[in-house]
């Protein structure tokens, strides 16, 4: 059905229209203005009375639709009628092509053919200066433009509307181009494409609170979501959104603290200072800042970050790793929780979705292992049945998909450590260790607790009894040479995880703090889980340190104490190694759930490792296993001198010999410092 246009102005409910009209109708009253006012011109000009040529001329209805953008614009930004028909002036002329000339001819001047203050003073009522000072909302929020370069006077320089508000009034929605690659429209309504679980749910309906509480816009917090994955914080802000009705859009701290392009003579924070909060009002907006990679040695984010939050008085969220901090302005921060384990295992079978059935015991093994975030676990489970599915033909889906999804998860944490420590694979294997068998037996039981931990901490409860963390950690100690990363390397690949290296002589800083700061980094990094985290010479950071004689001494000792208090935590496996178990104080000791030794081999502990020093492809000759394991020599120096030996039988065109050996075992007896006696060579040769 078709309305009139009368009928739908007088209606006493808005109707199904499109916005457009109502601006239509309302240029309509600006032209019937400015004819007004040309018409009296003239009338007074021919010596008509003003009285006469009012009696003629129809009454203009200045009141202005309830239901248009214009209206909704007004209350926004508190705009009088004057202002109002000011902005619409504005408007008319870049979509009616008859109301330049009217303004021309109203002006009596052809080359005035735009409004200007003097031509709005003179044909809209209620006229005032004062809605064209800079504090008044037409300049303030950039409704409108003065171009005063042009004619260099102002009562006759161009009004110019801002083309954002022009197509906000036309019904087309609001974007401001000047922002565009600066800021990023979020859609919230399909951000996650789920539910939250609880955890963040209950973070999310806080936010929404907050904001629901400070509807005015002029009381609003500071937002700061500190921890957590980008994308997880992303989701619970948009979640927040949804329930307050708000919108979204997010600018990087790296944008923000750029230099103006070339010849745009605007800066990112410039723009966003003057233009974001205007576009906040008429779109219901946040605004996210993500500074997840903020460098705090980096001047320029620093001051953009604090200038930007000085501004603003919109919603405004950060989102960081790190607490920021900052002065004069309410601060509500929110620290983002990993998901618990019963939540990581709604998310596996969510994303599992009709598998998750046929993985219920693989799920928990996972979530024990494993710490990962709801959209890690969903990239996991996406990657793993495209790459299951070649195999779906052959009936091993299931076994494949099991296998695939462990493989993920592993790789889920290496980005985040890979630039911190040192990967390290081996080839060897429990076979490989020659050990006491008291040794052994530790090691196995290291191996069991890592295992087992879902049944015994989850399924058992035995977690709830203790009350203590699920680190489970273990040190090392023995001289160089005796295995101990071998061993730890073993005990990744036999639980089908990776090992991360990490040399504690170069995490140790001679700066208070540092050491803290950077071993932090690590842990954080490592929080994902599915990694053994090795941390070797472990000598750097431990000592006799129960008297503390000196400030040094206190601050290693809270050093150590915080490495340890993280390694309770860490939900994974973490080993020390240390060449001087004796320098570690009783109270550290007892915080270690293992402290495994590892001797120096005896006779038949060295027998075997000189038998293993050879693969049955060298060919060797004469070479008596007994004799050999009278020299007093680490496993490791028992592979440099067969490796030695086997280059110079190579180099001679011979098999390996004891000549070879003996040779060898000078040359690597000397790079230590050593001496050979008599008695370690006796009937080599």
């Amino acid at each position: 059905m078709k309305h009139s246009a009368e009928s739908l102005i007088e209606a006493d409910e808005p109707q199904e229209i499109d916005d457009s009209f109502y601006l239509t109708m309302e240029v309509m009253k600006v032209r019937s203005m400015l004819q007004k006012s040309i018409f009296i011109k003239q009338a007074y000009q021919d010596g008509i009375a003003i009285e006469e040529i009012l009696e003629n001329f129809p009454e203009i209805e200045i009141e202005l639709s309830e239901y248009s953008p214009l209206a909704e614009l007004s209350r926004l930004f508190n705009l009088s009628l004057f202002e109002q028909y000011v902005l619409l002036l504005c408007a008319a002329v870049e979509i009616d092509p008859l109301i330049g000339e009217l303004c021309a001819e109203v002006q009596g001047n052809q080359l005035l053919s735009f409004p200007t203050i003097r031509l709005a003073l003179d044909v809209i009522p209620e006229e005032t200066w004062n809605a064209f000072t800079p504090e008044a909302p037409l300049r303030r929020w950039q409704l409108i433009d003065i171009d005063i370069q042009q004619t260099q006077k102002l009562i006759i320089s161009p009004l110019q509307i801002d083309h954002s508000i022009l197509f906000y009034l036309l019904g087309k929605g609001y974007i401001d181009q000047k922002l565009m690659g600066i800021t990023e429209s979020i859609a919230v309504d399909t951000v996650g494409g789920k539910p939250l679980q609880p955890s963040h749910q209950k973070i999310a309906e806080q936010l929404a609170a907050v904001w629901s509480d400070n509807y005015d816009g002029s009381t609003y917090p500071l937002i700061q979501f500190c921890g957590g994955e980008r994308s997880v914080k992303q989701s619970i802000i948009a979640s927040a959104c949804v329930l307050a009705g708000f919108n979204l859009s997010r600018i990087s701290i790296a944008t923000l603290s750029t230099s103006p392009a070339s010849g745009s003579g605007s800066s990112p924070l410039n723009l966003l200072k003057q233009r974001w909060e205007r576009g906040a009002k008429l779109t219901r907006s946040i605004l996210l800042l993500d500074c997840d990679e903020i460098n705090s040695a980096d001047t320029a984010q620093m001051q953009a970050l604090s200038q930007l939050v000085e501004s603003l008085r919109s919603p405004l969220v950060i989102t960081s790793q790190q607490r920021q901090f900052f002065s004069g302005r309410s601060l509500i921060t929110f620290d983002i929780p990993q998901l618990t384990p019963d939540e990581q295992q709604a998310e596996w079978q969510f994303n599992l979705g009709k598998n998750a059935i046929a993985f219920e015991s693989q799920i928990k093994t996972l979530v024990s292992q494993f710490n990962l975030s709801a959209s890690a676990i969903q990239t996991v489970c996406l990657q793993a049945f495209s790459q299951a599915s070649p195999h779906a033909h052959n009936g091993k889906t299931q076994t494949d998909l099991s296998q695939i999804l462990w493989h993920l998860c592993r790789l889920q944490a290496r980005p985040a450590l890979d630039h911190l420590a040192t990967r390290i694979e081996t080839q060897f294997t429990w076979d490989d260790l020659i050990l006491p068998p008291a040794t052994k037996q530790a090691l196995q039981q290291i191996y069991h607790h890592v295992q087992y931990r879902q049944q015994v901490y989850n399924d058992w409860q035995m977690v709830n009894k203790q009350g203590r963390g699920l680190g489970i950690n273990a040190l090392f100690y023995g001289s160089s040479g005796l295995g101990k990363t071998t061993t730890a390397e073993i005990i990744a690949k036999e639980l089908h995880l990776d090992l991360y290296r990490i040399d504690l002589s170069a995490v140790v800083s001679k700066y208070i703090g540092e050491t803290e700061k950077n071993l932090s980094q690590i842990f954080d990094a490592a929080e994902s889980g599915g990694v053994v985290l090795l941390f070797d010479e472990a000598d750097a950071l431990f000592g006799k340190r129960s008297q503390v004689k000196e400030a040094k001494d206190r601050y290693a000792n809270m050093e150590v104490s915080y490495l340890l208090q993280r390694m309770e935590t860490y939900r994974g496996l973490s080993i020390l190694t240390t060449n001087r178990e004796d320098d570690m104080d009783g109270a550290f000791r007892r915080r270690l759930r293992f402290i495994v030794e590892f001797p120096f081999p005896k006779v038949p502990e060295r027998i075997q490792l000189w038998k293993r020093a050879f693969p049955p492809q060298i060919p060797t000759e004469g070479l008596d296993m007994e004799k050999l394991a009278q020299l007093d020599a680490t496993g490791a120096t028992i592979r440099s001198i067969a490796l030695n030996a086997a280059f110079l039988a190579a180099a001679a065109g011979e098999p390996v010999k004891m000549t070879h050996m003996l040779q060898a075992t000078r040359q690597e007896i000397t790079k230590l410092g050593k001496s050979l006696t008599a008695r370690d060579i006796e009937d080599w040769v």
